[in-house]
């Protein structure tokens, strides 16, 4: 179960600092036109905070697992980060505010 905050803290490094933005769903199939509509150092920050307060969540599941001996729990902060996460991740990055002309309305 270690294997999941350390994938969610990679993409978000390979986002954020390898500069890997094809790894964002949806950017990558932009056209280039479309992708000069958006602040993608903005969007990569977004997902590495997301990525990381994911996988913060996870290990600290992890923890309370270990330490109370009950194995639901790794479970839980798992769902807890998918279930809070994504649906952050979905909202926030597309919002106007990522948006380059915002007053364009496009």
């Amino acid at each position: 179960m270690i294997l999941v905050p350390i994938m969610f803290i990679l993409i978000g490094v390979f986002i954020k600092y390898g500069e890997m933005y094809t790894l964002m769903a949806g950017y990558n199939t932009m056209s280039k036109e479309e992708q000069k509509q958006f602040d993608v150092e903005a969007l990569a920050k977004l997902m590495k905070n997301v990525m990381f307060g994911m996988a913060l969540v996870v290990i600290a599941g992890l923890l309370l697992s270990n330490w109370t001996e009950n194995s639901d729990y790794e479970f839980y902060a798992l769902g807890l980060a998918l279930l809070v996460g994504i649906p952050y991740l979905l909202v926030q990055g597309n919002s106007d505010r990522y948006k380059k002309d915002k007053n364009n309305g496009q």
